[in-house]
């Protein structure tokens, strides 16, 4: 069965800020995986894309991949499911990384703002 990869927000945001493709950035570095969106994530997206263009763009990218329920905060959602399947988080957000690395779960986050790297597997 393939890993499972939750995305955050700023991850979904990430190729319309640094021009990068999120899923083959992630299959190159972590190759057969599944990828999804947490309710909240989805969530918290549709509150900032009245507020932009880069917002609403990461909505639409994140609506083409598979929702999977999550419950509270986005942070707090992504760390339950996360934490509980076995999964792997992309994220920028640094207190997020922090809470999650205390929590041994693996994270993907953007380096040098040209590729993603994994930490903690």
């Amino acid at each position: 069965m393939a890993r499972l990869v939750l995305l955050d927000a700023n991850a979904l945001l990430m190729p319309f800020q640094f021009r990068i493709n999120l899923e083959a950035e992630i299959r190159r570095l972590l190759g057969d995986i599944e990828i999804a969106v947490p309710g909240p994530v989805l969530q918290e997206l549709r509150t900032l894309s009245g507020g932009g263009r880069k917002a609403a763009s990461a909505l639409r990218l994140a609506e083409t991949f598979p929702s999977i329920e999550g419950h509270g905060a986005a942070d707090d959602a992504l760390l339950d499911l996360a934490t509980g399947r076995g999964a792997i988080v992309v994220t920028n957000d640094a207190a997020l990384r922090s809470r999650l690395r205390q929590n041994r779960v693996p994270v993907v986050f953007l380096r040098s703002r040209s590729h993603l790297v994994l930490e903690g597997a």
